[in-house]
């Protein structure tokens, strides 16, 4: 399985374009308000257009309403939705029957305990993304460029495929994947020059070490053989 490599909190053409260009799987767009990338339905709308068939668009909310929901895959079409809230096991499971999307949940990390309700998630959720848990006065659950100790996620099986995330770049990309080896990679912060303001060199790097890591682990993999 290739891995899959997810650019976040995208709010421009020209950043959407340079990851598509440099070949994202998936695209992620920010519906909530505290966050630098939050966005707006039109302009929603005008990105989900301009990504056609060539990632996955992802919609990220927070503990978001029905409402809120509804008028979003409306305006985006999007092919997941990443709940990135305190959304429980049932909200994921009613979510899923309602709007007939694949989800993909975050889990904030910061020791192995916080593993334990990893499992309930797991059997409901089609993907679990792990991110760094962040500080209690934060106004937002991710996008805080801050990473977690990978090693809690060695040898983890989870049944399923799992997403990394929290303070990825292009310069500890290789060491992440090593030790974790998800089957998918998250970054948002990892790729901007300030807040909300993505780089379009940084995500083409990003994108770039996120092959290379890939590909030297699976030279690696076939050597052990």
């Amino acid at each position: 399985m290739s891995l899959i490599v997810k650019i976040c909190g995208l709010s421009e053409p020209e950043t959407l374009d340079a990851a598509l260009d440099a070949g994202a799987d998936m695209v992620g767009f920010v519906f909530f308000p505290p966050s630098p990338r939050h966005l707006s339905l039109e302009a929603a709308r005008d990105l989900g257009r301009r990504v056609k068939d060539r990632a996955g668009k992802v919609a990220l909310t927070v503990d978001a309403d029905d409402a809120t929901i509804a008028n979003i895959v409306e305006t985006l079409r999007p092919d997941w939705l990443q709940l990135h809230g305190r959304e429980s096991v049932a909200r994921i499971r009613d979510l899923k029957q309602q709007f007939g999307l694949p989800v993909m949940k975050a889990i904030p990390v910061e020791s192995r305990d916080d593993l334990a309700a990893v499992a309930g998630y797991a059997a409901v959720a089609d993907r679990i993304l792990f991110d760094a848990r962040a500080p209690k006065d934060a106004t937002r659950p991710g996008g805080l460029g801050v990473p977690f100790d990978w090693r809690i996620l060695e040898d983890l099986k989870l049944g399923k495929p799992f997403f990394l995330s929290g303070g990825l770049n292009a310069g500890n990309l290789a060491q992440a994947i090593n030790i974790a080896r998800p089957q998918g990679i998250d970054v948002s912060s990892g790729v901007e020059r300030a807040p909300g303001v993505k780089d379009a060199n940084m995500i083409r790097a990003f994108i770039g070490a996120a092959r290379g890591a890939e590909a030297s682990l699976h030279t690696a993999t076939a050597n052990a053989g």
